[in-house]
C-alpha cells in the first residue's frame, strides 16, 4: 500500500502531486479525501440510516400500490379484447362488465369483479377519457367490420358508463 501524504493547504498539494511526477499508463492516480479521518467512505445514503430503513408500513403500502399498478396495466392492456369478444355493443361497458359478462370480464383480463369495482371506487377512471376511447374503439371495429363485408347498423352504442344514440 502507498504512503499516506497529509495535505493541508493547496500548496501542499501541488508540492505533493510534483514530487508525484507526471501520470502514464503504468502510474495513475486516485485522491479521495476528508477532514475526518474516521469518515466512512460511503454513499450518504447509507450513512443516514433512517433514509433506507423502511417501516413495515411503508413496505405494504409500496406492495399494494404495485398491486394496482399491475393491475391496470393488465385491465388497459386487455379490455379492448374484452370489448371485442363481447356481443353487448348497446350497453355501457360498466354495465357489461359488472352485470352482463362478468365471467368473460375475468376469463379475458383476469380482474376479479372486487378488483374493478376497487378500481372504480378509487376513481382510477377518468368517465370522459374512457367514453371517447371506447367510442373510438367501436368507431373502428365497425370499420373495420364493414371493410370485409359486415355491416352492423345499431340504434344506440355502449360506452363507457353511458349509451348514445347512432
Amino acid at each position: 500500500m502507498s504512503e499516506i501524504i497529509r495535505i493541508e493547504s493547496i500548496s501542499d498539494f501541488v508540492n505533493a502531486l510534483s514530487e508525484l511526477g507526471e501520470c502514464n499508463k503504468e502510474k495513475s492516480r486516485f485522491f479521495h479525501g476528508h477532514s475526518n479521518a474516521c469518515y466512512q467512505l460511503m454513499p450518504s445514503i447509507y450513512r443516514q440510516k433512517y433514509l433506507i430503513d423502511k417501516s413495515e408500513e411503508e413496505k405494504k403500502e409500496k406492495s399494494l400500490r404495485k398491486q394496482i399498478q399491475e393491475k391496470l396495466i393488465k385491465f388497459a392492456t386487455r379490455i379492448p379484447v374484452f370489448m371485442y369478444l363481447s356481443d353487448y355493443r348497446e350497453h355501457s361497458l360498466k354495465d357489461v362488465i359488472q352485470e352482463l359478462e362478468p365471467e368473460l370480464f375475468t376469463k379475458v383480463t383476469g380482474l376479479s369483479q372486487a378488483d374493478f369495482s376497487l378500481l372504480v371506487s378509487l376513481n382510477v377512471f377518468d368517465e370522459g377519457v374512457m367514453n371517447d376511447a371506447v367510442y373510438k374503439f367501436k368507431r373502428y371495429e365497425d370499420a373495420s367490420l364493414e371493410y370485409t363485408g359486415i355491416h352492423k347498423k345499431e340504434a344506440y352504442i355502449g360506452l363507457y358508463n353511458t349509451v348514445i344514440m347512432c
